[in-house]
């Protein structure tokens, strides 16, 4: 009886292991539709610009939109290697993690700025609008089928560097380009933004 018992158990643990490890139909949904978001509404908020407009400069501190959009190139392959490093590491529960309201609010509040590595800075650089849109929509296309479709456990996982599990990572990455199409609004919405 009591091997029974312990069989029984054992089984039980199992299969809720599992159930905790693949995300739930909620939490799909929600990845899949921001990352549906923000790419259309980057395309939406920069196709049919002129080089005079993409070229705009609210500053000479601040980016073009031109700007924004290699600096969504350059750092968005980063944060996927650091949401892919993190799924190779054994399950970890991060003592102190952001929420997902955290992660959301990031990709909406424009109130802090904080200045990239200089890696990730593409001022100065030549850049190619078109070409930079297509490589954008390459990965995202990526990280949208990498939503619908895994099994794996990305609440389960870590990415410590960022202090979120897995799955607020990959929404992280969506926020982050949201935050930047905010900040491509910002400087259309400049009175001194070319009329075309």
């Amino acid at each position: 009886m009591k091997f029974i018992l312990a069989a029984i158990g054992a089984i039980a643990i199992s299969s809720h292991l599992l159930m905790a490890g693949s995300l739930t139909q909620r939490d799909r949904d929600n990845l899949v539709s921001h990352l549906q978001m923000t790419e259309s509404w980057l395309i939406d908020e920069v196709s049919g610009l002129s080089a005079a407009q993409l070229q705009f400069r609210m500053a000479p501190d601040r980016w073009t939109i031109a700007e924004v959009v290699q600096h969504l190139v350059i750092a968005e392959p980063t944060y996927w290697q650091l949401l892919k490093d993190g799924m190779k590491h054994p399950p970890e529960h991060l003592e102190k993690q952001a929420t997902d309201a955290d992660v959301l609010w990031y990709g909406v509040n424009r109130v802090r700025h904080e200045k990239t590595e200089p890696y990730k800075d593409p001022k100065g650089q030549k850049v190619d609008v078109h070409q930079g849109l297509d490589s954008f929509r390459k990965l995202h296309g990526l990280m949208l089928e990498y939503a619908r479709t895994t099994d794996e456990d990305l609440r389960g996982h870590a990415v410590t560097e960022w202090g979120v599990d897995a799955y607020q990572c990959l929404l992280e990455i969506s926020t982050h380009t949201q935050r930047h199409i905010l900040q491509i609004r910002e400087i259309k919405a400049d009175s001194g933004f070319p009329k075309a």
